[in-house]
């Protein structure tokens, strides 16, 4: 009997479909019947309805955990059905099948020599010599009808089954030569600071900001008594964990026990021990948040 091999790569999905409906489990049959032994990974199917920003951070910290060669299928697509493009961008890494709406903005980010200015959140940027991608029109490579509300299961689930059996890119469509570019904000550098904000909130209300660690010491901080200011709250010094010592943590007028520190993606985030800081301190994406050098 013949299983599965290990050259097959899998495919992960990355929705804002959630878990209530159909939609993931209809695509992951399709999937299956075009590709028996795929192997389907969920990255998650809880991104906000529509939340491109949301599921390009996610996408973009995340996907460098998975095997060389894997297939990202992304879906978080309010266009669906319109002129915008449904592509397969292909990078040293992995393949993504997505539609070309920003999604992937994350993903190219690293791939670029500088960090481009976007005007407005339709930008076009021209690929890095090192990426391809092709629009996905040709009709062997997806479900008839195509419907035009449901692009997950005709268009983008078939697409990924056919990559994961050999298909290449190329003969998915015409090649495509710029993509939708809208990257998360960078953080603007101070004389002695980074000021940035609040750009993903995870499902213990963490506050995590557009501020890396790398940034940090790109700049030659001195993180030992720094100072993070986030909305109207002041935290003295990083924590290491969520439940340092009670006297590591600042506690605020309101006796709210706030840390602050390096998350496991390396970006700042501000949490309540114990608790939810974006529900308790009121704030959400966009709040403001900053980082001050110690002395």
């Amino acid at each position: 009997m013949t299983g599965p091999t290990a050259s097959v790569p899998p495919i992960v999905l990355t929705t804002d479909f959630g878990l209530s409906d159909a939609f993931v489990g209809v695509m992951k049959g399709v999937i299956l019947n075009i590709n028996p032994h795929a192997t389907i990974i969920d990255l998650t199917h809880d991104i906000g309805p529509q939340d491109l920003r949301q599921g390009a951070f996610v996408l973009g910290v995340n996907h460098t955990y998975f095997p060389l060669g894997s297939i990202h299928v992304s879906v978080v697509d309010p266009g669906v059905g319109t002129s915008r493009r449904a592509i397969v961008l292909e990078t040293p890494a992995a393949k993504f099948v997505a539609p070309d709406n920003g999604l992937l903005s994350e993903v190219v980010k690293p791939y670029l020599d500088s960090i481009e200015s976007v005007t407005s959140p339709a930008s076009t940027i021209s690929l890095a010599p090192s990426l391809r991608a092709y629009e996905l029109t040709n009709p062997s490579y997806r479900l008839s009808p195509v419907s035009s509300t449901f692009h997950g299961r005709d268009v983008f689930a078939p697409a990924a089954a056919y990559l994961s059996v050999g298909v290449a890119p190329e003969e998915m469509g015409p090649p495509v030569s710029q993509i939708v570019y809208n990257p998360l904000p960078e953080p603007v550098v101070g004389e002695d600071r980074l000021v940035g904000e609040v750009v993903y909130i995870d499902r213990f209300g963490n506050l995590i900001t557009n501020i890396k660690r790398s940034k940090a010491m790109d700049e030659r901080a001195d993180l030992e008594g720094a100072i993070v200011e986030i909305g109207s709250h002041q935290i003295q010094g990083l924590s290491a964990t969520f439940h340092d010592a009670i006297n590591n943590a600042q506690t605020q007028p309101n006796d709210l026990p706030l840390v602050a520190l390096f998350g496991s993606n390396g970006y700042l985030e501000v949490a309540i021990r114990d608790g939810n800081a974006a529900s308790t301190l009121e704030l959400g994406v966009g709040a403001s948040a900053s980082l001050t050098f110690g002395p």
